[in-house]
């Protein structure tokens, strides 16, 4: 037995090494940072109220014949479910010289942004759901836009230079097109 703990103590270390370095690329750093933000699009103008208006429609019951449009609380929900568990992927994600700009304007972000779709438009939600009149959800809708927009605008351009800045010394290609801002 005494052979074998210089051997255990070894692997031991030798596992404790691997599993504290970061296994992380830089790729997936961009990946889980910057692309996975493309579902905030819209947020506070009108990609999302036009995605409130028009819902898109689920199989009822599971039958592939029967659809109705999905309920606006649950595009909200489907929303803040994608957020949240990304949020907690950015935050887990170690912090270095290089890649602190990118998970700061990240992690803004989304924390601008969450707290807005777990309240606001969780109301917003519900007008819709409820049958509201069309002035009262549009007044809403303006007053998310008004108080919301100009920020998230300012996080998600500081993001996207931070995401061309990161991808460009990593040589990681990307395709940036004219529609990188948030409207």
């Amino acid at each position: 037995m005494k052979k074998f703990l210089p051997l255990i103590t070894i692997v031991v270390c030798f596992y404790e090494l691997l599993t504290s370095c970061n296994t992380e690329t830089p790729e997936d750093y961009f990946d889980i940072a910057v692309l996975s933000c493309n579902s905030m699009h819209g947020f506070a103008s009108e990609g999302l109220q036009r995605e409130l208006e028009s819902p898109t429609v689920k199989m009822v019951d599971g039958n592939k014949d029967k659809v109705a449009p999905m309920k606006r609380k649950e595009i909200i929900d489907s929303k803040i479910e994608s957020i949240e568990p990304n949020l907690e992927k950015v935050k887990q994600l170690k912090q270095t010289d290089q890649t602190k700009e990118l998970l700061q304007a990240s992690l803004a972000l989304h924390e601008y942004v969450l707290p807005v779709y777990k309240n606001e438009y969780q109301q917003l939600a519900k007008l819709y759901d409820d049958g509201a009149s069309k002035e009262q959800i549009a007044a809403f809708e303006q007053s998310i836009e008004q108080k919301y927009f100009s920020k998230f605008a300012e996080l998600y351009d500081k993001l996207t230079a931070a995401g061309k800045s990161y991808a460009k010394k990593n040589n990681i290609n990307v395709n940036w097109d004219i529609h990188t801002s948030p409207q």
